[in-house]
């Protein structure tokens, strides 16, 4: 680990996006070489605070990205932190999208999350609420999740009689049907602290009030961009609004705050101009990343990691990136950088895994790769079975 020299008004420091990408993947216990992180996260808690919060649209994805960054860690022990141990919360994380978050957490997020200002309404007028009627729904919401777990029909049928018609009206589109108006601030009331999942009920998801009160929105903020820069730095204002879908200018204000008060500091990233990180915080490896590394769909490195065109390098913008979208293919790392991506599929015990490299591997590659595929199978507490298919490049391959 090589030691840089403090930033000075006249003379920032300068980081190559290796040493950035490299300090990045050791923080997450993602780098291929041991000895270059400290121990693996050894409760699901503290590898999900460490990657900013495990994208969970897809829960499988998310149980996979917080057990590739623990100690033994399997899915059964995401699901016991989440529904029983309650460590865990299911929610709607940075740019309204569903996450597990650390329960201890959960009130700097909710504080951080409340004070993003909105983007223009992207309703029709006559499906959009007024700040009254979003108040009176969120309130509505946190009292009726209070003490219970309610599918969102059941929600539905509770807002309305505690607020009016209105919230009912059929405007929203969804999938394949309208849904009521007062869903437009479902993820709202999440970022409020008013609304979480409960365990499922069958197969319908259940929601419950987790009984949090958000940290003060300034402080809250302050930390949260801490915590981003310590996890994804060097990083740009624009970077981080990208990251919870905010306001650029709105962003820059808040890095340009944290800068004059000496909580973030300026550096130099070589190949790309300035960028910030936590202040003092600018030791960064001088060892090249190598080995091999299977990400999840949506898995936060890969979501977070900027400048997206040096993690995703030539052929693996076009097959990896899905249009411009991290997240929409599993990929293969190779020495630090999306190489290629892969597929499972599960049949009782046995995972299927196919992996398709843009370029062949190396035989000490393959070796990696069997290693991470035995890996990914103890997580997901099956057999796995390993093709290395064919090279496929296209934005419909």
């Amino acid at each position: 680990m090589a030691t840089r020299p403090s930033a000075t008004a006249s003379a920032p420091v300068t980081v190559t996006w290796a040493g950035a990408n490299a300090r990045r993947l050791a923080r997450q216990h993602l780098h291929p070489d041991a000895a270059a992180t400290a121990s693996p996260f050894a409760a699901p808690g503290e590898a999900v605070a460490a990657m900013l919060g495990a994208h969970a649209q897809v829960l499988s994805a998310a149980e996979l990205s917080v057990g590739l960054r623990g100690d033994r860690l399997t899915r059964t022990d995401v699901r016991t932190a989440l529904w029983s141990d309650r460590t865990l919360v299911k929610t709607f994380g940075p740019r309204g999208t569903v996450h597990l978050l650390p329960a201890a957490d959960l009130p700097l997020w909710t504080g951080a999350l409340s004070a993003v200002p909105t983007g223009p309404n992207p309703f029709p007028k006559d499906a959009r609420m007024t700040p009254d009627q979003v108040e009176a729904v969120v309130a509505a919401v946190g009292d009726a999740l209070t003490g219970t777990e309610l599918t969102i029909d059941e929600l539905s049928d509770e807002v309305v009689a505690r607020t009016g018609p209105w919230a009912g009206d059929l405007v929203m589109p969804g999938f394949q049907a309208m849904w009521p108006r007062w869903r437009q601030v479902l993820h709202l009331a999440g970022h409020r602290g008013a609304l979480a999942y409960a365990p499922n009920r069958g197969r319908k998801a259940t929601y419950t009030n987790p009984g949090c009160t958000p940290l003060p929105g300034p402080g809250a903020l302050a930390a949260l961009i801490e915590r981003y820069l310590y996890a994804y730095g060097p990083a740009t204002p624009a970077h981080f609004a990208r990251w919870l879908a905010a306001p650029k200018r709105w962003a820059a204000e808040q890095f340009a705050a944290l800068t004059a008060s000496g909580t973030i500091e300026e550096v130099m990233l070589a190949e790309d101009g300035p960028a910030w990180v936590v202040a003092g915080d600018t030791d960064f490896p001088d060892a090249p990343v190598r080995g091999v590394r299977l990400l999840p769909y949506f898995d936060a490195f890969a979501i977070a990691s900027w400048p997206r065109e040096r993690l995703f390098p030539g052929a693996a913008w076009e097959r990896a990136l899905g249009g411009g979208q991290a997240g929409n293919f599993p990929v293969l790392l190779v020495d630090g950088v999306v190489a290629g991506v892969w597929h499972q599929r599960r049949s009782g015990h046995r995972i299927a895994v196919t992996a398709e490299p843009l370029k062949p591997l190396s035989g000490a590659r393959l070796r990696d790769l069997e290693e991470q595929v035995e890996r990914v199978a103890a997580i997901m507490e099956g057999t796995a079975e390993l093709t290395v298919g064919a090279v496929t490049v296209g934005p419909h391959a």
